[in-house]
């Protein structure tokens, strides 16, 4: 049996070493930890060389050990169709303008038919006012809608849990 698929973008592996202390800072850095330990067997973990580059730009505390947590996770090739979509997204106004940051992770999960696009960015990506326009632009492009989630959104883990 085929596991789900997960696209993991740069919000998950900076809220599980997350060290502010609000309560909902800790509240996202606990429920991205309970995820990530639940998640072998029960998901196949992809990202990109797009996390993987925002991850390791700049100084901040916990810079290695967010680099070192998506070490064992398969990379999703970024090539000239994947730009295709990003600039499709962008001229539709769907996502920011920053071509490297959230057009290209829902390019990605979308051109490699995750079944889901990880995130705890709620602004642009798991924002289920525009999840509409998501589908309405994957469809007119041809590509696989991703469900957009947060980790807390999969800790209730799959159907066949249940069973």
């Amino acid at each position: 049996m085929r596991l789900p698929t997960v696209y993991v973008e740069t919000s998950i592996p900076s809220f599980y070493h997350e060290l502010r202390s609000e309560p909902a800072m800790q509240a996202r850095r606990e429920w991205t930890r309970q995820w990530w330990s639940a998640a072998p067997g029960r998901y196949e973990l992809f990202t990109s060389e797009a996390v993987l580059d925002e991850l390791g730009r700049g100084e901040y505390p916990t810079r290695a050990d967010c680099l070192a947590l998506m070490q064992s996770l398969s990379v999703l090739p970024i090539d000239s169709a994947t730009a295709d979509f990003v600039s499709a997204y962008l001229r539709h106004k769907l996502m920011p303008r920053d071509p490297a940051g959230d057009a290209l992770h829902l390019a990605l999960a979308s051109q490699h038919k995750c079944d889901f696009l990880l995130t705890w960015n709620c602004m642009h990506l798991a924002n289920a006012n525009k999840f509409g326009q998501i589908r309405r632009v994957n469809t007119m492009l041809g590509l696989f809608v991703p469900t957009l989630t947060t980790p807390l959104g999969l800790l209730g883990g799959t159907d066949e849990d249940s069973g």
